[in-house]
């Protein structure tokens, strides 16, 4: 169990956001925190302190009028922390390539591979040929419907019919290094984890998962350490001091194998 950093983007600033608040429309959110220093600033931090493997995130669709700067403030985040970060946002088999060459270590990847609601085996084969299983994390961050849950894309907005449990983890698992997944209904808001989706991710061990979403105390990050069972690594982003919350960066990032 380790802490994973986080470095989100949207309409060209790094913010931390409630993830269920996302629209496409107007390029809209409801915001927790809005940074004054650029993505690279927090990359430096995260290099300084020897924290790999976090996920820098572009929240805005490539249609959108902000697009390009958002995307212009994740390449100096990669450019400040080569090897050391994970991008995701828009990605797929085009334009990976253009991310890794940045210094990405993987890219993240939901709507390339989840199309009209259903998992697309022929995007995944093809992103997995074109620049190997071992740069690719993808991302199954779901909501609760009618009892379990489903994976969520195109930034959370539009469920799948894709239920997330063991057996989609195992038949995923082939094609990529990693996962990736947010509670996406308690993400942004510090309130607690979903225990059940916690439980259901530490299930697995043949592969690494970094779960995000509702941790907001040492109290909410020792109870799903608990209930992990240490075995998935964990992201914060509202609740640290380092983006206006009350937990202590300094102490978060001790959280390391």
């Amino acid at each position: 169990m380790r802490f994973r950093p986080c470095i989100d983007i949207h309409n060209g600033t790094v913010k931390q956001i409630v993830g269920a608040s996302l629209r496409d429309k107007d390029d809209q959110a409801v915001e927790n925190y809005k940074a004054a220093q650029d993505a690279d600033y927090f990359a430096h931090l995260y290099r300084k302190d020897g924290l790999r493997g976090g996920h820098v995130i572009l929240l805005n669709p490539p249609d959108s009028k902000y697009y390009e700067e958002t995307k212009r403030q994740a390449m100096k985040a990669l450019e400040a922390y080569p090897g050391g970060l994970q991008v995701g946002g828009g990605i797929t088999a085009e334009n990976a390539g253009e991310y890794l060459k940045a210094g990405a270590s993987h890219v993240i990847v939901t709507s390339y591979v989840f199309k009209d609601g259903q998992l697309r085996w022929d995007c995944l084969k093809r992103l997995r040929d074109t620049v190997g299983k071992e740069h690719i994390v993808i991302d199954v961050s779901c909501r609760k419907k009618d009892g379990g849950y489903y994976i969520v894309t195109n930034r959370w907005q539009t469920f799948t019919s894709v239920e997330l449990n063991s057996e989609t983890l195992d038949k995923i698992s082939g094609f990529c290094d990693e996962f990736l997944v947010h509670g996406v209904d308690v993400e942004g808001k510090a309130s607690g984890i979903e225990d059940e989706l916690v439980k259901l991710l530490s299930s697995k061990e043949n592969i690494p998962i970094t779960y995000a979403g509702g941790i907001g105390s040492l109290e909410d990050l020792e109870h799903f350490r608990k209930i992990s069972k240490g075995r998935i690594d964990f992201t914060i982003g509202s609740a640290l001091d380092l983006f206006g919350g009350k937990l202590p960066y300094q102490l978060v990032k001790k959280y390391r194998q």
